[in-house]
């Protein structure tokens, strides 16, 4: 039996040895990997350009506004006319003479207009809103649809003047003034003030061909 034993180990070859990990092992380094990195867009924000392109025009504008306003003073205050070159808003113009003188739409709201001169100016549009005209001369002006509204229109002359279609919507008052020949087609004129007009009216106009009592509509 021994026999056999000596005789089976001589013909296998031993057992291998265990492996053993820690021992006599071979580090195998691999290569690391990395992902990618994204590189960075640059994002500019449109808000500074934007202030910067708004910041621009405010100058150009004030610089632009500063050079018409010294070229012509009328517009340089609100209220100026299309027409003359003065400034006649909220002023005090007594015994101004504007004889004779292209004013259409021009501005006198809230002005004093005593002993004003307009005789023969052309004034279509124009605003005498509030303003006092007390003894102004009106007389052969083209006033048609201007704005009489709550001036003070008395002791006025507006002989031969043209008054179609003017606003005198409040307590604009004509009394002392002289109507002969003015022309008021279409004018609205409180009760009383139509009737007071009619008690001193009379004439043709000259331009227009009508008779004053007519435009009034006088009964």
């Amino acid at each position: 039996m021994a026999v056999l034993n000596v005789y089976l180990c001589s013909k296998f070859p031993p057992f291998p040895k265990p492996f053993n990990l820690h021992q006599n092992s071979t580090s195998i380094s691999l290569p690391s990997y990395r992902a990618p990195q994204a590189t960075p867009i640059p994002i500019q924000s449109p808000l500074p350009s934007l202030f910067e392109s708004i910041s621009k025009a405010s100058v150009v504008a004030l610089v632009s506004a500063s050079i018409v306003f010294a070229s012509d003073p009328a517009l340089a205050f609100k209220g100026g006319g299309p027409y003359g070159s003065e400034v006649t808003r909220g002023q005090d113009l007594t015994g101004k003479d504007f004889s004779g003188k292209t004013l259409i739409k021009q501005d006198f709201k809230t002005s004093i207009l005593r002993q004003a001169n307009f005789k023969g100016a052309k004034l279509l549009g124009a605003s005498f809103f509030d303003a006092d005209l007390t003894g102004a001369d009106l007389s052969d002006a083209d006033l048609r649809g201007a704005d009489f509204s709550l001036a003070n229109v008395t002791k006025v002359n507006l002989s031969n003047a043209n008054l179609e279609g003017a606003l005198t919507t409040g307590n604009t008052s004509f009394k002392g003034s002289n109507i002969s020949g003015a022309d008021f087609t279409d004018v609205p004129l409180r009760d009383d003030q139509r009737e007071y007009l009619c008690k001193v009216a009379d004439g043709v106009n000259p331009v227009t061909g009508n008779e004053t009592r007519e435009t009034l509509l006088c009964k």
